[in-house]
């Protein structure tokens, strides 16, 4: 029995950005990926997402004080407060996750996270919470693996990526919450 490509090894994500266009294509989840210089946080990629339609996103990686981990998505301009997302989200207390379970959970580094490394976390260690804003818009916009891209989704695509996935979101008012 032959091999055709050795398997990668644990410590390396079995999807990076050319591997996840690739699985969408052929699982048919349409999709339109957009270059740009990297972008690493929300403000620094305003001018190139106003040319781009849809509900851009930002996320946060977090861990609880029990060690759960958690992946927010939400529109870039929700604001997501810290010490109440908690109880709407079914978690303790909430600080930033590390590089390493960032990268060993989703495949992701710093400044490239999103909804779309969950196709990495095949373990199911990671709780997608998503946005109620995110759940409702038309199109979103995510990076694909990778902060020099932007990745667009009608929101029935994003759902049949999920479904694919086997992620269901815990879906937040986060604008609710806010005030």
């Amino acid at each position: 029995m032959t091999q055709d490509k050795p398997l990668p090894p644990p410590s390396t994500p079995a999807f990076d950005r050319d591997r996840l266009l690739a699985w969408m294509a052929e699982n048919g989840v349409a999709q339109t990926t957009h270059d740009h210089p990297a972008v690493f946080r929300v403000e620094e990629g305003l001018e190139l997402k106003a040319a781009m339609p849809g509900a851009h996103t930002k996320n946060l990686f977090l861990k609880d004080k029990k060690g759960r981990l958690w992946l927010i998505s939400a529109r870039q301009d929700t604001v997501i407060d810290l010490k109440r997302a908690p109880a709407a989200m079914g978690s303790d207390r909430l600080s930033f996750g590390n590089e390493t379970l960032l990268y060993e959970t989703l495949g992701l580094t710093p400044g490239s996270v999103t909804a779309l490394g969950l196709i990495n976390d095949v373990d199911r260690r990671v709780t997608f919470v998503l946005d109620k804003a995110l759940w409702e818009a038309e199109v979103v916009n995510f990076h694909p693996l990778t902060n020099t891209a932007t990745t667009a989704l009608a929101q029935a695509e994003f759902r049949k990526f999920l479904a694919l996935i086997g992620r269901e979101p815990v879906v937040v008012d986060f604008a609710r919450l806010a005030g």
